[in-house]
């Protein structure tokens, strides 16, 4: 009789495990270690997630620098040469200048040339009396000597500018290859057309300097040419 309700009890217990196993739910895909709770799907969502922040960094890091780099560009495009030619290039031309303005006898005016000719060259001066005629040889004679001598002073001049023009040349050239800029290398630029603005200064006086010498020279020859006629015609006159 004792086996019987212990058999009844074993079954009982059976029974009731049977009935509560088909109501536990399965368990997720995670697991616990030292009360922290790890789960695989929102590790990788965060692991993403920092990934996208991390390149968002990387995106801006890399325009600060871009804009970095434009700023220093344009500080450089906006840096001024530091080498000025403008002092030496006027000293230069205010000498060759000098040299026109010491013109002897006839200067280079318009109204001083005309008088100049009315009185020596043309007209009643080559008809008045032998005196007159002499002084006025004598004065044209001056005129071409003084003429001469100015043209050679302005050649001289201009020849003492080609050592200065040399050396602000090697400075400009040196300076602009080492321009950092845009506008160091416009500024350079614009000294070196100066210079030669300086050298066809220079050629421009030497020429009139030259052309003016010959052009008196020739009017003094004219001028002997039409006394010569002159006093002919008196002697043969007389």
């Amino acid at each position: 009789m004792t086996g019987f309700p212990l058999r009844r009890a074993i079954l009982a217990g059976v029974l009731a495990s049977a009935a509560v196993v088909p109501m536990i739910a399965p368990m997720p895909a995670y697991a616990q270690f030292g009360g922290i709770v790890y789960d695989p799907t929102n590790y990788a969502q965060n692991v993403l997630t920092a990934a996208r922040s991390l390149q968002q960094i990387n995106n801006q890091i890399q325009q600060i620098q871009q804009a970095a780099t434009s700023l220093t560009n344009e500080a450089r495009n906006l840096t001024s040469l530091p080498f000025s030619s403008l002092q030496q290039l006027q000293q230069q031309v205010q000498r060759t200048q000098q040299l026109l303005s010491e013109a002897q006898r006839i200067a280079y005016d318009v109204q001083d040339i005309q008088q100049a000719f009315n009185g020596r060259y043309k007209g009643a001066a080559l008809t008045g009396d032998h005196a007159q005629m002499v002084a006025n040889a004598n004065a044209r004679w001056e005129d071409s000597v003084g003429a001469f001598q100015d043209a050679l002073q302005v050649q001289a001049g201009v020849v003492g500018n080609i050592e200065g023009t040399r050396t602000t040349m090697d400075s400009l050239v040196s300076t602009s290859q080492s321009a950092t800029g845009a506008l160091q290398a416009a500024q350079a630029g614009n000294q070196l057309l100066a210079l030669q603005s300086q050298q066809l200064a220079d050629l421009t006086a030497a020429v009139a300097a030259q052309g003016r010498a010959q052009a008196l020279q020739s009017a003094r020859q004219a001028a002997e040419e039409a006394e010569g006629r002159e006093r002919f015609r008196r002697f043969m006159g007389n």
